[in-house]
């Protein structure tokens, strides 16, 4: 069985993380965000976001970007995924200009399930700031590619031998659509929307799990292999309070 913790649009609301450590020191698991864990923005940059660093404190082990954790100004993307251990990963934001990227697309993990090891994809989709050839991307340099497209070319180029699961920074009703497009997904873990889900949606049998903002909630979704589809399910999926208050 593999165990996934996720959490998202934390905002800077580091408090709820004691109880998260105390949670997955009680039932270890993988521990995910999906991005605006920042109290900056696109459009703001605070030399000193204390956030980061409570995040490795936590032991999150991977994080999507959101549009807190990015910006428009390169060099400031850097500084804030620099000051980070974990990996960051998001597979629709480019370079136009070709230059390195401070984070990768995608990101894959080993779990030993008590049978075998299984390997998971983790890919992250951001929501899109400027339409791709935009002037903005001109003078910016990023640009954003349509995460639909993006999560249809992963899902083919992906063996169905290993458990492939979004990292979304879409929002609730964009997740239902990237369900519907691409079935072939195992998982998709969101945000952005700050939508709090009790228990998954399921479209086209994919399950979508929504933890709310400000930590007031972790997502704790568990997977099995299905030896008759050959491939991993999730067997349960629920929130876990951690005692912030959603406002």
């Amino acid at each position: 069985m593999i165990r996934l913790y996720h959490t998202s649009d934390l905002h800077d609301h580091r408090q709820t993380l004691g109880a998260l450590r105390f949670l997955r020191a009680r039932e270890p698991g993988y521990l995910i965000d999906c991005g605006d864990s920042l109290a900056g923005s696109q459009t703001v940059y605070h030399r000193r976001e204390p956030m980061t660093s409570a995040l490795d404190r936590a032991g999150y082990d991977l994080q999507a970007m959101g549009n807190r954790e990015f910006h428009y100004v390169r060099r400031f993307v850097r500084a804030r995924l620099g000051a980070m251990r974990h990996p960051v990963i998001c597979a629709n934001l480019v370079d136009a200009r070709d230059r390195p990227l401070p984070f990768t697309a995608d990101h894959y993990a080993t779990f030993d399930d008590g049978a075998e090891r299984r390997q998971v994809r983790f890919f992250g989709l951001l929501v899109p700031q400027y339409p791709e050839r935009s002037p903005w991307e001109r003078l910016f340099g990023w640009r954003f590619l349509d995460p639909f497209a993006v999560a249809e070319r992963v899902a083919a180029q992906t063996p169905i031998t290993t458990t492939l699961v979004a990292l979304s920074h879409l929002g609730l009703d964009a997740d239902r659509r990237l369900a519907q497009a691409v079935p072939r997904l195992d998982l998709i873990l969101g945000g952005h929307s700050h939508d709090v889900l009790p228990v998954p949606e399921r479209i086209a049998n994919v399950p979508i799990v929504h933890a709310g903002p400000y930590g007031a909630f972790a997502s704790q979704t568990e997977l099995e292999y299905d030896a008759e589809a050959l491939r991993m399910r999730v067997i349960r999926s629920r929130l876990r309070p951690l005692g912030a208050t959603v406002r």
